[in-house]
């Protein structure tokens, strides 16, 4: 048996059979199968490339195919498309990348198909990838190449062109860095462990922007370092550390005791925060809708003082004191996130915002609700579609003139070159982190009646 091939086929099944997450499933079935070093990275690479490419796969194998594609049994599409994406996107040789997907259909059950996907990939192989992109995309605009090169569906690369404008070469950037190995970024939790130290243990180095962000280029087993294990440091992007380093920084009139992660599951935004509030005398209230995430806040933050409560935020009414400082890490279509999750470009459609976007909405005017005047409330998603970011505050501000949009960039001050704008938008071609979006808005008086 070909431990590599079955283990990223058995991913690949997972994915489309049972809506699995391929960075929860790969790790489990690598560990079953006794992979390590170079069989592991050809597993990852063969599960996580068939899942980002498997929209130009698909439109590849259907000029292959005498069968429909929706007629062709799952198993053995998955089949052609990890026969497909090694044809056209590794160096194994034509003959090899055939003959083990051919083996690989016997081996698991499907020796029916091995005929039908042995006369298909020898197709495939006819052409190389740039060829088959040529056809596929013959008449296409430029923006429509790139789309089908970086097997990304078009309303995302319209989504990241409204943001970032239409120079292709700027596109063609952050579509391939949607396709890099992420780096794991790691965070040192203030007051438990030096960064120094943990770049020493971890053999990965200090993160350019945030003082407690660690990167490990090598990739490696984060959970088995003792700082991990320890409770002293954890995994989190650096680019999710800067926003949580922001709200502590927002300027503010008045106390500044009482701080509220609104959507605070899994919790690692919150553990940050919580450290941060320990050190200044401030105390971190975590709510979260789901009590399963809720749960793995209370695991998160353990050592620290945090009121960890279950809820739907939407519903929560104003103390008399109200919060200081508001963590909204609204739900999103995770856009923003894509190299870090495989399948979610073909997964999520355009038809999720009509749900998320109310959603965000609400939970805006919760937060808005819940914070005092002269606290601020930090919005936050790991999304650029412009649905999910900047038409969010700017409804907010037409509808409440006591707001005020703070200027997010001293917030954000090892960041270079961000654009002339108070809202702050990073990216992973430009930062190495996650695009996260962060706006900033402090309630002034008297309390809109908007947010209620």
């Amino acid at each position: 048996m070909d431990k590599p091939r079955t283990v990223a086929f058995t991913v690949l099944q997972a994915v489309s059979k049972d809506d699995a997450y391929a960075n929860l499933t790969l790790p489990n079935q690598l560990g079953a199968a006794g992979l390590t070093g170079r069989d592991a990275a050809l597993a990852t690479e063969l599960s996580y490339g068939c899942l980002r490419a498997s929209g130009t796969l698909d439109e590849v194998l259907r000029r292959c195919s005498t069968r429909p594609l929706p007629d062709i049994e799952i198993a053995v599409l998955n089949l052609l498309r990890l026969g497909a994406y090694q044809l056209l996107r590794t160096r194994i040789p034509t003959h090899a990348a055939v003959a083990t997907t051919v083996d690989l259909a016997r081996s698991t059950g499907n020796t029916r198909a091995a005929g039908f996907v042995n006369a298909v990939l020898r197709k495939v192989a006819a052409r190389d990838f740039d060829t088959w992109c040529a056809e596929i995309t013959e008449g296409a605009s430029a923006l429509g190449q790139l789309a089908v090169r970086h097997s990304h569906p078009g309303w995302i690369v319209g989504a990241f062109t409204d943001v970032l404008g239409d120079d292709p070469a700027e596109i063609e950037a952050a579509l391939s860095a949607d396709d890099a190995r992420p780096e794991t970024h790691l965070v040192a939790w203030p007051g438990r462990i030096e960064r120094d130290e943990l770049v020493a243990q971890s053999g990965g180095t200090p993160g350019p922007y945030s003082p407690y962000a660690v990167r490990l280029t090598e990739g490696g087993e984060p959970a088995a370092l003792p700082a991990i294990k320890g409770r002293q440091a954890g995994v989190q992007d650096e680019g999710s550390q800067l926003c949580a380093l922001a709200l502590a920084a927002l300027p503010l009139s008045g106390p500044d005791e009482r701080w509220l992660d609104l959507c605070a599951g899994p919790g690692g935004k919150a553990a940050l925060l919580a450290a941060l509030a320990t050190d200044r005398g401030a105390h971190l209230t975590a709510q979260e809708l789901h009590p399963h995430r809720a749960e793995l806040i209370t695991r998160a933050t353990e050592g620290w003082d945090v009121d960890v409560r279950v809820g739907d935020a939407r519903k929560l009414q104003p103390d008399e004191r109200g919060y200081d400082r508001v963590l909204l890490d609204a739900p999103c279509t995770g856009l923003g996130a894509l190299r870090r999750r495989p399948e979610a470009r073909w997964r999520r459609t355009p038809d999720d915002l009509a749900d998320l976007v109310p959603l965000q909405d609400e939970l805006l005017a919760a937060a808005l609700r819940l914070v005092r005047p002269g606290g601020v409330v930090a919005y936050v998603t790991c999304s650029p579609h412009l649905a999910e970011t900047e038409d969010h505050i700017t409804r907010a501000l037409q509808a409440d003139d006591t707001l005020e949009l703070l200027d997010a960039r001293p917030a954000f001050n090892t960041v270079c070159g961000l654009p002339d704008s108070a809202t702050v938008q990073l990216w992973p071609h430009r930062h190495g982190t996650d695009a996260m979006f962060f706006a900033a808005l402090r309630r002034g008086t008297p309390a809109s009646s908007w947010a209620h």
